[in-house]
């Protein structure tokens, strides 16, 4: 009878698409140590995922991965990414590698390696290319399913893949399956029915098998690297000590209650909140615009998620910069671009709209008008300040009121459950990934037999 390890490695796809061999000398010297090691990882397995913490550097090592890929295999190399981060990268392969990105903006393809923003992938002519790079690629997620089945099947025959991300959150397995069904290791529903039980009438609900959770994290390893330190993969911490970060918590007092009764309740449904959040504005508005005032030579960065908050910072502080889903690329992009140059010194907007991607270790001021249900929507939004590469301690100051006290706390709870499961994952993976990481420099060739061996009878049985 089959153990349930070898049930499931006769279940799992077969990647037939295999990566090379580069040597150190290959690779360019610029990068640290884990940074190459992880490109040459990524070489090797051909199709592969980037779990690494914001900062630790994965726009030089997707630089790297496609340079190599163009440079020896001679093969065009596609990068997705959002929008303004684009542009970002194309600074960061000219400055620091001297390497040409196209800019794909219109109906087109060049040779090489191109790029092109997640919204504009209608113009690129996919048979074009052999490699394909997803920039920020938790934003499977973000999308609707006809993207994300859009973004999965058109890249389906890639020779080379490479997703990259901080935050495949780790507390939701569905992301973890678009993973690895864009890698074409196995599709999400496979993995949900081979790992996972559904909890009944939640119908979101998938709970690990309890004696299957060795095996999937081991499976998971096989094609994603975690790393949330360079210690984890035993490289030294050295100038990626992070400075400290400071939450407060500005919970203006309010007289709104819902429900029935004389003392009623705080907002509990979505639509209390949003109600919530709509009549505590004009206090909210006072707050950060006494904040931003009385620190005139400071740099600050506000997130929002309605329009009327938006717009009411901006003509509530004067100079204050807004970027809307509504404004033009062009717009969103110079004004992303500026202020990651410090030409800015007040920003507002959504973490919808710039929340991914975008390197702002230029403010340590950070801001929020009330908060979202999205544990992860704050995680990135804060991440774009508080990073490998920032100076001084990060405040981030969390404005919000009594009746949004629901909000706060289903925040903080998805803030634990995240970073409960980071660890589990971050432990399970790298074990694994460690001993494939110390097996790498051996270059061997894959052998695969095509018949049983025959013994001479004269051996006997």
């Amino acid at each position: 009878m089959l153990s349930y390890k070898d049930f499931i490695k006769n279940k799992q796809t077969v990647n037939h698409h295999y990566g090379f061999f580069v040597k150190d000398e290959d690779i360019n010297p610029m990068l640290f140590d884990y940074q190459r090691t992880l490109v040459k990882w990524a070489l090797r397995k051909g199709k592969s995922a980037l779990f690494t913490m914001t900062g630790t550097g994965k726009t030089y090592m997707e630089i790297e991965f496609a340079r190599i890929i163009f440079e020896k295999k001679n093969k065009n190399v596609l990068i997705l990414a959002p929008l303004a981060v684009s542009e970002q990268i194309i600074k960061i392969a000219k400055t620091e590698f001297n390497l040409k990105i196209n800019r794909i903006k219109e109906s087109g393809n060049g040779d090489g390696i191109s790029i092109v923003n997640y919204d504009s992938m209608h113009l690129v002519d996919v048979n074009n290319y052999s490699a394909v790079i997803l920039d920020e690629s938790s934003i499977l997620k973000a999308y609707s399913g006809k993207i994300r089945n859009s973004i999965i099947d058109s890249f389906k025959n890639y020779d080379f893949k490479l997703a990259a991300t901080a935050t495949p959150s780790p507390n939701d397995y569905m992301e973890l399956g678009n993973h690895s069904e864009f890698l074409d290791v196995m599709s999400r529903k496979e993995m949900l029915s081979m790992f996972f039980i559904h909890d009944g009438a939640e119908t979101s609900k998938w709970r690990l098998k309890k004696h299957a959770e060795d095996w999937f994290w081991e499976w998971v390893a096989t094609w994603s690297a975690v790393m949330n330190m360079p210690s984890d993969l035993g490289f030294s911490d050295e100038g990626f000590k992070l400075p400290a970060l400071k939450e407060n918590m500005i919970k203006l007092k309010t007289d709104i209650k819902f429900g029935v009764g004389f003392f009623g309740n705080p907002a509990t449904t979505l639509g209390e909140r949003r109600e919530a959040r709509r009549k505590t504005l004009t206090n909210k508005i006072e707050w950060i615009k006494n904040k931003v005032e009385s620190n005139k030579d400071e740099i600050f960065l506000i997130w929002c998620d309605l329009n009327d908050e938006s717009k009411a910072i901006k003509d509530a502080i004067n100079g204050c910069v807004e970027i809307t889903g509504s404004d033009s690329d062009e717009h969103k992009t110079k004004n992303m671009l500026d202020f990651a140059d410090g030409k800015i010194n007040c920003m507002v907007t959504k973490p919808k709209i710039a929340g991914f991607g975008m390197n702002w270790q230029v403010c340590h001021n950070v801001i929020f008008c009330g908060l979202s249900d999205s544990f992860e929507q704050y995680f990135q939004a804060v991440r774009r300040c508080w990073r490998f590469g920032q100076k001084k301690e990060v405040n981030v100051y969390i404005v919000t009121s009594d009746a949004e006290n629901k909000t706060l706390e289903n925040v903080k709870r998805k803030e634990k459950e995240t970073e409960d499961m980071y660890i589990q994952m971050k432990n399970k993976v790298v074990e694994y990934l460690q001993k494939d990481l110390m097996e790498q420099d051996i270059d061997s060739s894959n052998y695969f037999p095509v018949m049983d061996i025959c013994l001479p009878k004269w051996l006997g049985r």
